[in-house]
C-alpha cells in the first residue's frame, strides 16, 4: 500500500476503518497467521478485521464458488483480502450493498491491479445476489 493511496483512503471517514482492516487482513493472509492482533485499531476496524478473519473459511467458500475461474489460492492477497473483507460487510453488517461493493472496488482500484476493480465487483455482487436470493455458496 502507497503512501499516497493511504492518504486519499484517510480522507474518506467511512473508508478508514476499511482500510486499516485491510491491512491487518492482508499481513496476516501473507504472513500465514493464525491469530490477528487488532488491540491498536479502532473499535470499527478490529470488529471488520477480527469478525472476516473469525469467518473466514466460510467467506472463502463463498469467494470460491462466486469466482469460477480463479482458486481463491491463486488470488492475489490482495484482492483476496478485499474480497473477505467486502464479504464479511455483506453478511455480517447493515451497510448498504451499493457501499460495501463501491468501497471494495476504490480498493481495488488503489491497492491492486488495474483489473482488480471489475474482478473484486463482479465477485461481490455475485455473493449479494445469492445472499438477496436466499442462497449461500
Amino acid at each position: 500500500m502507497t503512501a499516497n493511496a493511504d492518504h486519499e483512503a484517510g480522507d474518506d471517514p467511512q473508508g478508514e476503518p476499511r482500510v486499516q482492516a485491510l491491512g491487518v487482513l492482508y499481513a496476516a493472509d501473507v504472513l500465514k497467521l493464525e491469530v490477528i492482533d487488532v488491540e491498536r485499531m479502532s473499535t470499527r476496524s478490529a470488529k471488520l478485521a477480527s469478525g472476516t478473519w473469525e469467518h473466514r473459511d466460510r467467506i472463502d467458500a463463498a469467494i470460491s464458488g462466486a469466482a469460477t475461474a480463479w482458486r481463491i489460492e491463486r488470488m492475489p492477497a490482495v484482492d483476496r483480502s478485499i474480497l473477505r473483507l467486502g464479504t464479511y460487510e455483506l453478511w455480517f453488517t447493515s451497510q448498504p450493498t451499493g457501499v460495501v461493493i463501491s468501497e471494495a472496488v476504490g480498493m481495488a482500484k488503489r491497492y491492486s491491479t488495474s483489473k482488480s476493480g471489475a474482478f473484486i465487483n463482479g465477485v461481490l455482487s455475485t455473493i449479494a445476489a445469492d445472499r438477496f436470493h436466499g442462497d449461500e455458496l
